[in-house]
C-alpha cells in the first residue's frame, strides 16, 4: 500500500467561521433521512427503537455513562412522523430546552425495568405499551408490524400482549447506518487523530517498569482532554501475554524485549475508534520482526481489495486461514483476521472475516469505514503482532483515517 490515500480533513474540535467543518444541522438531517428512508422501504409502520446507538442516529440525543445500557431509554419513529423519544428522569426536560430539532412534546420522561431492576409488577412496561399502542392508531400504523432492535423480555411480552406484531428491524437500522455522510466520516477521522497523538505518548512512556494499567490510565486522560466524549475500552497487552490474544489489559509489569500490543476504543461526538498498534520494548528480537512483517504484509493485501464494487469475502480470503497460524477453526480464530463497521457503534456493518464473509458476502459501497485488524503469532511462542487500520471507502479507492506509523515494528525507548 503506498501512502494513506485520498485526504480525509480532521479539523479543529471548534466551529469557526473561516473553515467548513462539521455541520451538525446536517448529520443529523442526513441520519434521520436515512432511518426515514429504511423505513419507508421496510414492512414496518414503525421503529421502536432501544439500542442507544439507533437512538442517537434518528433523535440527534445521547445520554451514555451508567445509564446507556440499561435500555431505559427509547425511541419511536412513525411513517411520517417525528421522532419521540423517552428519557431517563430531567434528561426529557433538558432534551426540551436544548434539543431544539425535536417537537417539544416529543421530549417525555420514561421508565421501564432498567434491566430487571424494577420488576414487570411495578406496572411500567404495561403503561408504556398502552401509550405506544395509543401513538401507532394515531398514525395509522397499528396494523402494521413495527420493527424492534432490542428489548426487555417483559416489554415484548407486553407488546405481544397487546396484539402488536413485533419484528426484527436491527438489520433495517444497520443498512441505514452503513454509509457515512461528509460529517460523520470528518468526525471519524477527528477520533482517529486523537488517538494518532495518544500512541505518541505511549510510545515515549513504554519503558520497563511501567505496567499495563498504567498505559490505559495515560490514554483515558489524555482522550478526555482532549475532547473525547466516551473511552469505551483500551487494551493493553504485553510480552507473554500477547499469545494468545486475551482482549484485556491487566497489572502486568512491562519488561525489556517485550512486544507489545495496545486497542484504543473511544468516541468522538459520538463516533468511534477501534485503533491497534505493536510496539518493541527497548529492543526487538528476529521472530518479533517477522511476526510484525506478516502481520503488515496480510494487512496490505486487504487494503488494496478496498475499492467499490469489490466484496467482503474478496477481503476475507487475502487472510490466511485458522489453521495456518494455529487455530483448530474460524469460529477459535474469530476477531484475529477481522473487519468491522464503525460509525455510532463499535461494530457495525460491514463485519468482514472467513467465518462469515465466504457465506454472506457484502459488496463494499462509497461511504462506507470499517477497520481491518491482522494477528500474527510469533515463532518464539509468546509475541504476537497486532495490526490495525480504519479504512473509509471512496470513489478513488482506499483511505486510511489511522496515521501513527505502521509499516515496520516501532521500538520504544531503543536500547
Amino acid at each position: 500500500m503506498e501512502g494513506f490515500g485520498p485526504v480525509i480533513a480532521a479539523p479543529g474540535h471548534m466551529g469557526v467561521d473561516y473553515e467548513e467543518r462539521v455541520d451538525f444541522d446536517r448529520l443529523r438531517n442526513y441520519r434521520l433521512s436515512r432511518a426515514r428512508e429504511a423505513l419507508e422501504n421496510s414492512e414496518f409502520g414503525a421503529l421502536l427503537l432501544f439500542d442507544f446507538y439507533n437512538i442517537r442516529y434518528v433523535s440527534g440525543t445521547w445520554v451514555g455513562g451508567a445509564l446507556g445500557d440499561k435500555m431505559t431509554r427509547y425511541c419511536l419513529l412513525t411513517r411520517g412522523g417525528e421522532p419521540i423519544v423517552w428519557d431517563f428522569g430531567s434528561a426529557a426536560r433538558h432534551h426540551k430546552l436544548y434539543s431544539p430539532w425535536l417537537e417539544p412534546d416529543n421530549c417525555r420522561s420514561g421508565m421501564l425495568g432498567m434491566r430487571g431492576a424494577v420488576a414487570p409488577k411495578a406496572g411500567l412496561f404495561e403503561r408504556a405499551v398502552k401509550e405506544l399502542a395509543g401513538l401507532l392508531r394515531d398514525a395509522g400504523v397499528a396494523n402494521m408490524p413495527i420493527g424492534v432492535d432490542i428489548v426487555e423480555l417483559p416489554m415484548l411480552f407486553e407488546l405481544q400482549k397487546n396484539g402488536i406484531d413485533v419484528r426484527d428491524a436491527q438489520q433495517t437500522m444497520l443498512d441505514a447506518r452503513v454509509i457515512k455522510n461528509q460529517d460523520e466520516i470528518m468526525l471519524l477521522s477527528q477520533a482517529a487523530a486523537m488517538v494518532d497523538g495518544v500512541y505518541q505518548d505511549i510510545f515515549e512512556a513504554l519503558k520497563p517498569g511501567v505496567r499495563e494499567n498504567e498505559i490505559v490510565a495515560l490514554a483515558n486522560k489524555r482522550l478526555y482532554e482532549m475532547g473525547s466524549d466516551q473511552v469505551e475500552a483500551v487494551n493493553a497487552i504485553s510480552g507473554e501475554r500477547c499469545n494468545p490474544h486475551p482482549h484485556n489489559f491487566t497489572d502486568r509489569i512491562i519488561r525489556p524485549g517485550d512486544q507489545a500490543f495496545f486497542d484504543i476504543i473511544h468516541s468522538y461526538n459520538g463516533y468511534r475508534t477501534c485503533y491497534y498498534r505493536t510496539l518493541a520494548v527497548g529492543s526487538a528480537t528476529a521472530p518479533q520482526h517477522a511476526a510484525f512483517a506478516q502481520a503488515r504484509e496480510w494487512m496490505d493485501k486487504a487494503i488494496d481489495l478496498v475499492q467499490p464494487g469489490n466484496s467482503t469475502d474478496m477481503i476475507a480470503e487475502a487472510w490466511p486461514k485458522a489453521t495456518d497460524f494455529g487455530f483448530a477453526d474460524e469460529m477459535a480464530a474469530f476477531g484475529l483476521q477481522f473487519g468491522h463497521g464503525l460509525g455510532l457503534g463499535l461494530h457495525e456493518r460491514p463485519i468482514i472475516s472467513r467465518l462469515n464473509s465466504l457465506d454472506d458476502p457484502i459488496e463494499l459501497k462509497v461511504g462506507m469505514v470499517f477497520a481491518l485488524e491482522t494477528y500474527c503469532p510469533a515463532s518464539d511462542g509468546q509475541s504476537a503482532a497486532r495490526l490495525e487500520e480504519e479504512i473509509v471507502v471512496t470513489e478513488n479507492g482506499p483511505a486510511v483515517l489511522t496515521k501513527f506509523p505502521c509499516q515496520k515494528l516501532m521500538i520504544a525507548n531503543e536500547y
